[in-house]
Order: structure tokens, then sequence, then C-alpha cells
């Protein structure tokens, strides 16, 4: 086999092990947005703690959940936990901005219930955070 062959053999291999990357930290992912989604309405409706900060400890509890998860199951790497925990909550934040961010210009600016906000903000966060995640926390 040539080179050449043994590159484009592997081409579906990757494929598919990034497909089944992605699934399993799309359910994962999943885990970590239901915790993050009660906390927030539990934080930010039965407490009243502003929507900000109810945003970053439930976004904080879900990170933490879906790091040891991923870490498991999803890329299977458990060598330099500490950095790539570290990396990860990096990422993470880059979710509590991007919601911050949302709520600023929807509930603040706009009025939308902050509610909805959270709620629509999640597709987003996790499209942006599987592609940092996979190329930067678990490279």
């Amino acid at each position: 086999m040539t080179e050449t062959t043994a590159t484009i053999d592997a081409a579906p291999e990757k494929q598919n092990r990034t497909l089944r990357q992605l699934v399993s930290y799309t359910l994962i992912g999943g885990s970590g947005v239901a915790l993050d989604f009660v906390v927030f309405l539990l934080l930010h409706n039965l407490t009243g703690m502003d929507e900000q900060l109810a945003n970053a400890l439930s976004t904080t509890l879900g990170i933490a959940n879906n790091f040891v998860l991923n870490a498991l199951f999803t890329f299977e790497r458990r060598d330099r936990i500490v950095l790539r925990f570290l990396r990860f909550y990096a990422v993470g934040l880059t979710g509590i901005v991007l919601t911050n961010l949302l709520f600023l210009v929807f509930t603040d600016g706009l009025g939308i219930d902050a509610n909805l906000v959270k709620a629509g903000s999640l597709p987003l966060v996790l499209a942006l955070q599987f592609v940092l995640n996979r190329k930067w926390s678990f490279a």
C-alpha cells in the first residue's frame, strides 16, 4: 500500500471518529446543558439572582460535568488532566461571555425574557465549544 493510498483509506476512518466524537460530545453536552439550565432557572427564578451571575454559576457546573464525561468517553484523554481542565474551562468561559452578551442585547436591550435567551443561546454555544475543545482542550 502506498502512502497516498494509506492516507485516502484513513480519511473515512477519521471522519467516522469525528462524527462519533460529535455525537458523544452532543449527548454529554445535553447532560451539562440540562444541569446548567435547571440550576440557572433555580438561581434566577427562585432566588432572584441576577441572570449574568446565575449564568456564570450554572455554566460552571455544566462545564465541570462535561469535562469529566468528555475526558472519559468522547476524547478518551486522561493525561495532563489539570492543563486540559484549564483549557476546557477557558473554552467554557467563551460560552459564558457569549451568553452574557446575548443577555445584554436581548434581555437588557430588547426586553426578551432571560429564560428564552438562555435557552436560545445553548445550540450556538455548543457548536462553538465543540470546535474549540476538539482542537485545543483535547488535541
